[in-house]
């Protein structure tokens, strides 16, 4: 019961965040037409001088996600550069916006066991952090070098998008249990070799890829990729459909 209370508050708290993030775009009589409360009402959730219930709550993120959809804020955020490299900065640095992105997660594996959150360094690391936080389940980072006093390693080689060179992943084998459903985290699936990997240490932990959530995709390469290793559910919440080059 106590658990369910916390998570409702939880809520409560994402969907006045939510607003406020609104409130850069809209007046409130403008809010007040679209979400059908009081100006005044709508204040009071702002200035959080008071939540709403649950079930309001919930009516205020449908009718909000209409109207400012993630996809649309991911996309006004994203700046690419002349060779097509893309600046992510703005992403995942906006922490109002990487909560809308964990509800986002949280909405679409809803049902689903999950007992730890996995992720590659480094950009990955706030949105898996956050969500780790609000599923109340451990974060696990997977990193590019051995760190002194962790005893024994899961390793797994990949080759990085854009590179020639072989690199590793390192997570500590202690920190998987057998049978463990992992979400897999990360900013951006590219090449898809990285998850590839990611996918490899939770099999080599003998537990279970619960699925995959990214702020963005580029391209269409990556599903082949990662569909070869495993049948797991994807969500991208920003599909970039194709790698943008100068002309």
């Amino acid at each position: 019961m106590a658990g369910s209370r916390i998570t409702d508050l939880k809520y409560k708290l994402m969907v006045a965040e939510l607003l406020n993030l609104a409130k850069n775009y809209y007046t409130y009589r403008e809010l007040s037409q679209l979400i059908g409360l009081p100006e005044t009402v709508l204040s009071r959730y702002v200035k959080g001088h008071v939540l709403p219930t649950i079930e309001r709550a919930r009516d205020i993120n449908d009718k909000l996600e209409s109207i400012m959809r993630l996809e649309s804020e991911i996309q006004r955020r994203i700046r690419f550069d002349e060779l097509g490299y893309f600046d992510n900065t703005k992403i995942i640095s906006d922490t109002m916006l990487l909560e809308r992105a964990v509800q986002h997660a949280v909405n679409r594996f809803a049902g689903q066991r999950i007992t730890k959150v996995l992720t590659p360094e480094t950009d990955g690391i706030p949105l898996a952090t956050l969500l780790a936080k609000r599923l109340s389940i451990p974060l696990v980072i997977a990193k590019k070098s051995r760190e002194v006093g962790v005893g024994e390693f899961i390793e797994e080689a990949y080759i990085p998008s854009k590179s020639a060179m072989i690199m590793s992943f390192y997570v500590p084998r202690s920190i998987f249990k057998k049978g463990d459903c992992v979400l897999i985290i990360d900013d951006v699936i590219d090449s898809g070799e990285t998850q590839r990997a990611l996918i490899n240490i939770v099999r080599k932990a003998k537990a279970e890829v619960a699925g995959i959530y990214a702020l963005m995709s580029i391209g269409l390469e990556w599903k082949n990729r990662i569909g070869e290793v495993a049948d797991c559910p994807i969500e991208i919440a920003y599909e970039v459909p194709q790698k943008l080059r100068p002309d």
